[in-house]
């Protein structure tokens, strides 16, 4: 299969394209700052401005899948820039036809409780967890084939396990009720499976332990 990887420089997108081709995928590794994706085999790197669409477009009609790691962190203005960059998707997949999975953040579940986890999110990420969550908005009113994973709640750099447990849109907790974690490594290996093995569709799930 071969698979853009928008994003692939990132703490999630790298792991992302290590476990990609680690299965033999092709992958297009593009990111604003290419010189950061770490090389391959089978990976072509690619410089690429997610505002530029029809660069993107291009990309995807040469691929069979788009996914999309990418974290509004670099405008200042985070809910603005993830709507940017994830109308710029929608509109290619209204061109081209190819499907999106997204990294989704932890903070657009909501708890066992039922209660949204944006309520739980602390200040320093707030901007970034709301921007995921209405790009997550945006994808379901659009008419496209596309899933988003999110972390359980917590994801940091770790250990490949895989051993890990899915969810829906309930945030996946542990046995005292607190947020469950995730390394970037497992996360890497649901996104793959996915990807490979298609379960869900025009929705929302979360990777724990």
């Amino acid at each position: 299969m071969k698979i853009l990887l928008i994003g692939a420089s990132g703490m999630i997108g790298s792991r992302i394209l290590i476990e990609a081709t680690q299965r033999k995928h092709a992958v297009i590794a593009a990111a604003r700052n290419p010189e950061k994706i770490a090389a391959g085999a089978g990976v072509s790197i690619v410089g690429m401005d997610i505002a530029d669409e029809t660069g993107l477009a291009e990309l995807a009609a040469d691929s069979d899948v788009i996914i999309s790691a990418l974290s509004p962190r670099n405008t200042g203005n985070a809910v603005e820039e993830a709507a940017a960059f994830t109308r710029s998707l929608i509109r290619v997949h209204e061109q081209i036809g190819k499907r999106i999975l997204m990294v989704g953040g932890g903070s657009s579940l909501q708890m066992p409780d039922g209660t949204s986890a944006l309520t739980l999110t602390p200040e320093a990420i707030l901007a970034e967890a709301t921007a995921m969550r209405e790009a997550y908005a945006l994808l379901v009113a659009a008419d496209i084939d596309f899933v988003v994973l999110a972390p359980g709640g917590m994801i940091e750099p770790g250990e490949r396990t895989g051993h890990f447990r899915l969810g829906d849109r309930t945030m996946l907790v542990d046995e005292q009720g607190n947020k469950s974690r995730i390394s970037a490594e497992d996360y890497a290996i649901a996104m793959l499976n996915e990807v490979e093995e298609p379960r869900h569709f025009r929705t929302l799930f979360n990777v724990a332990y």
